[in-house]
């Protein structure tokens, strides 16, 4: 039986197509993407907006998620906002009497970064009785000095991130 002649056209295209198929599964293995390419450190599970965003609005809030065991406090552009935990207010509101009826009247809070030590999140929204009444258009930085309870502030370390708001 003669021997088949090999097709060099088709030989080259083959290669072509294994070479293209394996620069596909690096790529898609060499990929970082979601809270891989946020890069937190151990001890921050989420940010929001997310580091590196492009087109947050003028008064979206700020959030942090913290592991458990955590406090902080944020600091956005350069401004430390005041801090007060939940737990806090709520003791506060019910020792001056003001405890809202069911389906009542709504409690304000303060200004400031809501620091909510159940799920220790912080969360600032800009307002007409904050610090921050919106973002203006162009880059922001926001830093999150976080520590464990137990060690205090003085132990803290930070982490900073920046956002550009249209």
């Amino acid at each position: 039986m003669p021997r088949r002649r090999i097709d060099v056209k088709l030989l080259f295209a083959s290669l072509g197509i294994a070479a293209g198929i394996v620069l596909v599964v690096v790529g898609v293995r060499a990929s970082v993407t979601g809270d891989e390419e946020q890069n937190l450190p151990d001890n921050i599970e989420q940010i929001d907006p997310v580091r590196g965003a492009t087109q947050v609005p003028q008064q979206s809030e700020v959030f942090v998620d913290l592991a458990t065991g955590y406090q902080a406090v944020l600091v956005i552009d350069g401004i430390e906002l005041p801090t007060f935990s939940l737990d806090d207010f709520e003791t506060e509101t019910q020792a001056g009497g003001t405890v809202p009826e069911a389906g009542g009247q709504q409690l304000s809070l303060p200004p400031g970064t809501v620091f909510e030590p159940g799920n220790a999140t912080l969360t600032f929204t800009p307002g007409d009785d904050e610090l921050i009444t919106e973002f203006d258009t162009g880059e922001h930085t926001a830093t999150v000095l976080y520590w464990k309870r137990e060690d205090g502030r003085n132990a803290s370390r930070s982490f900073s991130w920046t956002f550009y708001v249209v």
